[in-house]
Order: structure tokens, then sequence, then C-alpha cells
């Protein structure tokens, strides 16, 4: 349940990969990581290698997530883009459009607030963060909403951060709209931020669900105008934390997506809230404390979503959500979590972080240590999940990794899933975000 989160990180010694390995699996080797990796000297970026710009593919509408531009393939987001040099301004989010073979470097798509974000008084953000993906106006071009820093005098409410870039059969252009919440679905002073995409009414349409007040919910449903604003949007709803998580899925099988709501950003204890006609209304079970929550068909059945929760000793096993009637563990160090089917099998794979790059495999009795895979990092950096997607349309998760040396040097790729997992010893794609850079 997993995605899109650009703080996953791993400090990682050397490695021969020349990727971001974490969930990358098989093929690699066993490997020593330390968490006191030497920083990269600062130098500056190398666009020279990048591969030629290719023109944005045209589509028509497709039902792929995340394809921005609609001819069926899954395209990429990055943020946190290396920089021209150390200590400059962040240069905005990078997108990788997908084509028959996967991603492709060459049609890529520099997204900066100078020329898509929508200004506030006037001013435009210096922050421009991609949040969440869904098509928020039923079009079948997937939108990005992306996270901004509005201008606030610290009196009363702050204006909405979120704005959304809508997609179109060439992708991501225009100007980004602002997110529109009426007051009545705003409750304090907080900041409405945490987006997360999900049909949380069981409509057809994609709804998002934003943190509203320490402990409350504001829910918009979809579909949205392309000026912003959702078809409607009742009062907050009480919740069981103030940090709502994504992405949604359908944990009881009800047709309404639901959510992980955690207490706190770092260590805590979460909740599933259930969806329904109302929206995102009942809190479900009680998740364990930790850093981290992963849902995935780790075990027992392919069709029941189960959790894992990790934490610094190890991570907690919830089998057969919503009512976790078996509970498990692996007493492995790893916090941070993520998972994806790369064989095709029906059952999720684990991928855990933290010094170490470990995947369990997804088995009807259960995930267990057996079977680990160590996985090498690419090269010395911090080692950091992108995501995990079908970017080949083979039908099997791959694992997009990424790895950071200092500012201004970086390599992303993607190991494929094969019937076997992930087996690659080389990755299919392969490319330094530096090529963005280019103007």
């Amino acid at each position: 349940m997993r995605t899109r989160r650009s703080g996953k990180c791993t400090a990682a010694r050397t490695g021969t990969l020349g990727t971001l390995g974490i969930l990358a699996l098989a093929a690699c080797g066993p490997t020593q990581h330390s968490d006191n990796a030497e920083p990269a000297p600062h130098t500056p970026a190398r666009i020279a290698d990048a591969p030629a710009r290719l023109p944005v593919p045209h589509g028509k509408g497709s039902k792929t997530p995340d394809d921005f531009n609609g001819d069926g393939h899954r395209d990429l987001v990055l943020n946190d883009l290396v920089k021209s040099q150390a200590h400059a301004d962040d240069p905005g989010i990078g997108i990788v459009y997908g084509g028959d073979r996967g991603l492709t470097p060459g049609a890529r798509q520099l997204l900066s607030p100078q020329r898509q974000a929508a200004p506030t008084k006037g001013q435009l953000p210096a922050v421009f963060d991609a949040e969440a993906t869904c098509d928020l106006n039923g079009d079948g071009f997937t939108d990005l909403v992306i996270s901004t820093d509005p201008p606030y005098d610290g009196q009363g409410q702050p204006p909405v951060p979120l704005q959304l870039l809508f997609g179109s059969p060439n992708g991501l252009t225009g100007k980004a709209v602002k997110l529109t919440i009426p007051a009545s679905a705003r409750a304090g002073n907080d900041w409405p931020d945490q987006p997360v995409c999900g049909d949380f009414d069981g409509d057809g349409a994609q709804d998002l669900v934003v943190h509203a007040s320490e402990v409350q919910l504001t829910f918009l449903r979809g579909p949205f105008t392309r000026t912003g604003k959702p078809r409607a949007a009742a009062a907050p709803i009480p919740a069981p934390g103030n940090a709502p998580t994504g992405p949604a899925a359908d944990v009881d099988h009800d047709g309404y997506d639901d959510l992980v709501v955690r207490t706190a950003q770092g260590t805590g204890t979460s909740a599933v809230v259930l969806g329904g006609p109302a929206g995102p209304t009942r809190t479900g079970v009680t998740l364990p404390a930790g850093i981290d929550v992963a849902l995935g068909a780790f075990g027992k059945g392919k069709t029941t979503l189960d959790a894992a929760i990790g934490t610094m000793d190890g991570t907690a096993l919830r089998y057969d959500l919503p009512t976790t009637a078996a509970r498990g563990a692996l007493h492995v160090p790893g916090s941070v979590l993520d998972a994806g089917d790369f064989d095709g099998d029906g059952l999720s794979e684990l991928v855990s972080s933290g010094s170490q790059l470990r995947v369990f495999r997804g088995r009807t009795a259960g995930i267990a240590t057996a079977g680990m895979v160590t996985v090498q990092p690419p090269a010395q950096g911090t080692t950091r999940v992108v995501t995990v997607g079908d970017y080949d349309g083979d039908g099997r998760a791959d694992l997009v990794v990424r790895t950071f040396a200092g500012e201004t040097k970086d390599t992303v790729a993607v190991y494929p899933g094969t019937k076997k997992g992930l087996v690659a010893a080389e990755p299919s794609v392969r490319f330094s975000s530096s090529g963005f850079l280019e103007r």
C-alpha cells in the first residue's frame, strides 16, 4: 500500500549494480552495509550522459495507474531531483513516461513552480512536491496532486497548500490549479495536507482525503472539476489519528476503499479507517505501534490483505484484515516497508529496509525469514525505494530504486519482476535525474 514516498532511505556502502536497490530482489547477492557511509563530495551535476530527449507519447486515455498521458503505460514521478550544484534550489518534479518496453528516460518532463504552479497573492511557491496520483476528473488521464508552500500571515486558517495538475493526451501540461476545500470541510488552523486518493464512497469516482485538524479528516468527493473543485465536501470526520496514509485499498472487500490513519508521523499506533456510502467514517482494527505500515497479500490467501508494521526491533505481521485473525513477527531489523507481487503469483513480497535491504517472499503459509534475500545496493550513498509498480506491462511488479551520492549525483534504476521474482543482475532501465536539468 506504499507508494510515492520520497523519505524512505537506507544508508548503504558500495555496490556494483549502479541503481537504487531496495525492492530489488533475487539477483543480488549478500553484501555488507553501514549506516555511516561517508558522504560523496559535492560536484556539479553532469548531464552529458543523459538520454536524448524524446517527445512525450500521445495517448487516448486509459485505466492504467500513474498514466498521465493515457497511452496505457505507467509513468514515473520523482521528487528531490539532483541539483546543478550543492545548495541550489530544488528544480522541481521529474516525470519519466512509459512505453512498450517500460520507462523511457528520454521521454521526460520537468515540472517546476515557475512554469506550472498557481500563484497565491501573486507569489509563486518555492516548494513543489508530488504527493499523490489518481484520475480526479475521470477523463482517463492520471492527475498529480502537488504540495506547495503558499504565503501565510499566521492568523486564521492558512491557505490550502495542495494544487492539482491534470493529465492530458500530451501528459502533464498547462498550469496547476488550487485544490478547493470549502470552509465547512475544514477544522482548526492546521494546513490541509497529506492527501490520499481512493474511491471511499464506492461511486466509481476518485475522491481525496486530507488531514483536517488534530484528529479529523476532510473527505472530498470526486469527480473534481478542472478548476479544482470537488463534487461535494461534508463536515470534517473524526479520525483515530492525524496522519492519513496511502494509497487506499479495499481491505474488507465491500466495494469501498479504506485507508490507514496513523496517530503520528514517527513511531505510533495506526488504524484502518473503513470507507462506506458516506466516505471513510468508520474506524476498524487498530494496528500495533511502529514507524511504517505496508499492506499486501503476504500469506493465507491471494484475496485477503494483510498488514506489516515496521519497528526498530523487527516487523509485526497481522493477517486477514480487517479482523487480524492471525499474527506473527519477523525478528529482522528494518523499519521502512514496501510490498509488491514481483513473481505474479498473487501473493505480495515484503521489502524491509534499514541498515540492510531485505526481501521476504509471500507464501500461503505466511512470510518467514526462510528464503530471505539481502539486496546489494548499487553504489556508495543513500539508497531509497522510489516506488513499486508494473512498468513493463507484464502483470508483475517492478522495483524502482534510487541511490544518492551528495546533492548533485544519483542513479535511478528499474529492476523488472519475473516468474522467479526479481532475479536480474542488472536493471532493465538506468538513468540519473540530472537529465531533468536540461532546458
